[in-house]
């Protein structure tokens, strides 16, 4: 069976590839097929996102995609950045840019209340009968200051709930075991290895 990874972001293909390995699925990027698509993220939720990328790449592809949106959501900040996570400070912004932002923001808050959570919710698309939805989430709140040279992201200042370490500081099989798009894409892997059987 063959799937490709709707997505341009070498750090997300890497994750994905990791957790999706030991099953019979040909995982292509865009990259390995030969196709440049960009797709905007123009919908109000995780959800919206992550469909509209996964149908786009699979009707561009001609074979199933999985993609996916993630949020971080920061009680603080009313559930800011959400679903506008990757572009908080602007539609080029960089990690450390948006990293900035959130900091800048938080500043004055006291450290009890700087509890958040990322939820990643991933889409499956074979067509428009066949699609599925897969979510993940991990709770944990945000430090003061980037630690860790890991990840991306917000991954410098998000410490899980029950760790003293960011996810920029632990390496990529500690992370996958309890993170949201871990957790999502283990539900997508379950899926689809369900079906191939």
């Amino acid at each position: 069976m063959k799937i490709v990874i709707a997505t341009n972001n070498t750090h997300k293909v890497h994750e994905i590839k990791k957790i999706l390995t030991g099953i019979n699925v040909e995982l292509f990027t865009l990259s390995d097929l030969g196709i440049i698509i960009e797709i905007e993220e123009d919908k109000d939720t995780l959800e919206g996102n992550a469909f509209k990328k996964a149908k786009e790449v699979s009707q561009a592809c001609g074979i199933p995609a999985l993609a996916d949106d993630t949020g971080l959501f920061v009680d603080a900040l009313d559930g800011a950045p959400g679903v506008y996570s990757s572009r908080y400070s602007g539609e080029n912004a960089t990690y450390d840019d948006n990293c900035n932002k959130l900091l800048n923001e938080l500043e004055g808050i006291r450290n009890e209340n700087k509890s958040a959570y990322f939820k990643t919710v991933v889409c499956y698309y074979e067509s428009e009968d066949k699609n599925m939805f897969f979510n993940g989430i991990c709770k944990g709140k945000i430090i003061k200051e980037k630690r860790g040279n890991n990840g991306f992201g917000y991954d410098p200042l998000f410490v899980p709930e029950g760790f003293n370490k960011t996810y920029a500081e632990m390496n990529d099989e500690e992370k996958n075991n309890i993170s949201h798009r871990g957790k999502a894409f283990e539900a997508a892997r379950n899926f689809l290895q369900e079906m191939i059987l």
